[in-house]
């Protein structure tokens, strides 16, 4: 499948662009790197409101069924473009278009903030003595802080949703606006530009397909996980036990980089090049074991909150927690790849062979606290299908 080119990373603004002052007139009064530093400073916040928005939106959309393929899609296409280019800063993908959103929601959360505290007034003022001309003159400036913060929000979403539009209206240009003919055509064109550029079919179907090739590979394992708890005979339940762990550990052990290789080519047979894996990591070991290292590291947690079921109102801090572990495991893993691609000839055996052996305790631990949770964790065995590092990232609800 090709790999679709990037797509612009802001939401695109359907105003003209507000006239720049001549910075020839008082260049040497001007302090122009406060200027630079000015900029700058709302660089990093537009970044930092897109990463909040980023892992919020991952988050979301791990816990509900069918759309968190999109999620699994989405962090599998950083381990595939930072796999394709080896630069960690390709698996930022979208942060600029998720901080529109981030932006759009705080700014209008501020704005409101006024109206808020009004109505609250115009409650009290009821409450103590209604219909009195003090309620009323509340209620009527009630009505009109609610249009106004309509406007500025509506305003601010259209000179493009970042947060410094909340904070100067732009009056002279909100005029030239209104002169402008089409000017909805372009608001409609440019709120659907931006949600075609967020490739949502393209995430959904990257993600499904990872899902099945993922199944695939732990199916059987976990089936006979899944059926050593559910025998009466002792002795045959120690033994699938240990058939069920092993295949776990075996397909632990290679599924991350495959995963990663697939998001990387696109191509579904990815899932069955085994061989192509291992040639990858005889050129780079260490980083391969760096990378596994982290992803069985960084499930851990997950599997911690299973023990006991959260109350309802803290039930997002494990979808939460899942964004901000498996984030960096998938970077890792693209990375891993990327550097086996820049090595030319396989690593000394030595290396190899320490870096397999040193996965092996790490991959153990996982498998152990995998089958250990089925029988602390408030879904039982159902819980075997829970297999945060690879599957749908949803911690709380199986597949």
């Amino acid at each position: 499948m090709p790999i679709p080119p990037p797509l612009p990373s802001k939401l695109p603004s359907t105003v003209p662009s507000e006239p720049v002052p001549d910075s020839s007139e008082g260049i040497a009064a001007r302090p122009i790197w406060i200027i630079r530093w000015w900029r700058k400073f709302w660089d990093v916040v537009d970044w930092l409101m897109g990463a909040v928005a980023l892992i919020c939106g991952l988050a979301i959309l791990a816990v509900i069924p069918i759309l968190n393929f999109l999620s699994l899609g989405y962090l599998l296409e950083v381990s595939g473009r930072i796999a394709r280019t080896g630069r960690f800063k390709a698996g930022f993908i979208g942060i600029r278009k998720a901080s529109a959103v981030g932006s759009l929601v705080v700014g209008t959360w501020l704005v409101l903030l006024p109206v808020r505290f009004v109505s609250d007034l115009w409650k009290d003022a009821e409450l103590i003595s209604p219909g009195s001309g003090s309620a009323q003159g509340l209620r009527i400036g009630l009505i009109v802080m609610t249009v106004l913060a309509a406007l500025h929000i509506s305003w601010a979403a259209v000179r493009g949703g970042r947060l410094r539009h909340f904070f100067w209206p732009a009056p002279i240009a909100f005029f030239k606006w209104l002169g402008q003919d089409a000017k909805f055509t372009q608001v409609r064109n440019g709120v659907l530009g931006y949600i075609k550029a967020l490739r949502f079919p393209y995430y959904f179907w990257l993600g499904f397909r990872g899902f099945v090739g993922a199944l695939i590979w732990l199916g059987i394992p976990v089936l006979v996980l899944f059926g050593a708890a559910h025998i009466g005979n002792d002795g045959v339940a120690f033994l699938c036990n240990l058939v069920g762990g092993g295949l776990l550990l075996f397909a632990a052990m290679y599924l991350p980089f495959i995963q990663a290789n697939f998001a990387k080519t696109g191509k579904v047979e990815s899932f069955i090049k085994l061989r192509e894996v291992r040639n990858y990591f005889s050129r780079a070991p260490f980083a391969f074991w760096i990378s596994l290292f982290a992803t069985v590291l960084f499930a851990f947690p997950l599997y911690i909150l299973k023990v006991e079921l959260p109350p309802q109102d803290l039930a997002w801090i494990p979808s939460i927690l899942f964004v901000v572990f498996i984030f960096p495991a998938r970077m890792l893993v693209g990375w891993a790849l990327a550097r086996a691609e820049k090595q030319e000839s396989p690593r000394h055996p030595f290396a190899k062979w320490l870096s397999r052996l040193g996965g092996i305790p790490a991959v153990g631990a996982y498998v152990f606290i995998v089958w250990l949770t089925q029988y602390l964790s408030f879904n039982g065995s159902w819980s075997l299908l829970e297999q945060h590092a690879f599957l749908v990232p949803a911690p709380m609800l199986g597949l």
